[in-house]
């Protein structure tokens, strides 16, 4: 059977029946493919700066002649490929805030991530806690969101009219949490509007490291065997923390067991976007409460090394 076909009124040469159902079943064969493709979860796994990144392309093995794909977008590296059976994307988030939050967003324009993994380290805060040590937060802070008060005269602060009194202060400062907008999760136009002070790690990417913790095989640092754990909060700012009263006072304000200055701006990107998030920190000092100079140049290379293994134990977990 031939299908013919009229163009401007001339009859164009008769189509082969079966041939044309041949290539309709092609293309919608190729477009299923393709939507299967898209549905594939693709993981991003992230690094703030060179030591984290030369750590996760140590791991994983990247490379062109892995079989891994270079593309650059805004002058910043991106690595695809594929880790087992999973599709990921390795990255740069870039050091402090503003570039954490401005790289991610810039990786999930303009790739079709799925879920946020990020390996790095941070200054630890919890004082049960040693270089060396990995923690897994269940939620992040921005300390640096804060109102900065005139004394009173009388031994207190005066407070604006817009600001309630919230987290006990640190002399001057006082936290206020994050004010975020992110899309309504139901078709109703507009915006949602929240004030935020701590922002979740995803709960199914938690479940996945606490699995994956017993697994892993022995790391350790000096000559001690490094603890990872689950749990508890972490803080992040634009600031790099070595002063040990403040430490002391993230750990009992915020039960900070660690602080950074990326983290909270990653994970409250993945909040505004809807995407999942999961953050491992290493810790390659104490924040100040060491004694002397802050050891972290000594310590941060060995100490992502340590997070991007306990990443991939959890990445080979999901």
């Amino acid at each position: 059977m031939a299908l013919a076909l009229l163009y401007n009124g001339r009859m164009l040469r008769p189509l082969n029946f079966p041939r044309f159902k041949v290539f309709i079943a092609l293309f919608i064969f190729a477009a299923l493919a393709r939507g299967a493709e898209l549905a594939k979860p693709l993981y991003a796994l992230c690094g703030a700066y060179e030591p984290e990144l030369a750590a996760l392309k140590k791991e994983f093995g990247v490379s062109a002649a892995t079989g891994w794909t270079r593309s650059m977008v805004n002058g910043l590296e991106f690595w695809r490929g594929k880790v087992g059976t999973k599709d990921v994307i390795i990255c740069r988030t870039g050091v402090s805030m503003v570039n954490a939050a401005y790289q991610l967003q810039l990786a999930l324009d303009h790739f079709p991530i799925t879920h946020v993994l990020f390996a790095g380290v941070a200054g630890g805060t919890d004082p049960s806690l040693e270089v060396g040590d990995v923690v897994i937060p269940e939620a992040w802070a921005n300390h640096g969101e804060a109102a900065y008060l005139n004394e009173d005269g009388r031994g207190g602060y005066v407070f604006p009219d817009y600001l309630s009194r919230g987290r006990d202060n640190f002399g001057m400062i006082f936290p206020t949490g994050t004010e975020v907008t992110r899309a309504s999760d139901s078709d109703h136009p507009g915006e949602k509007s929240e004030r935020v002070e701590l922002f979740p790690a995803d709960a199914e990417l938690l479940a996945a490291a606490r699995r994956a913790v017993p697994k892993l095989s022995p790391m350790t640092k000096s000559g001690r065997t490094v603890n990872v754990a689950v749990g508890g909060n972490g803080v992040s700012a634009t600031v790099f923390l070595d002063n040990a009263r403040y430490r002391e006072w993230l750990f009992r304000i915020w039960h900070a067991r660690c602080t950074d200055m990326e983290s909270a701006a990653l994970a409250q990107v993945a909040y505004a976007n809807r995407k999942p998030v999961l953050i491992i920190r290493g810790l390659s000092d104490l924040a100040g409460g060491q004694h002397g100079k802050n050891p972290i140049d000594a310590n941060e290379m060995q100490v992502s090394e340590i997070a991007i293994r306990v990443l991939h134990g959890v990445l080979d977990t999901l």
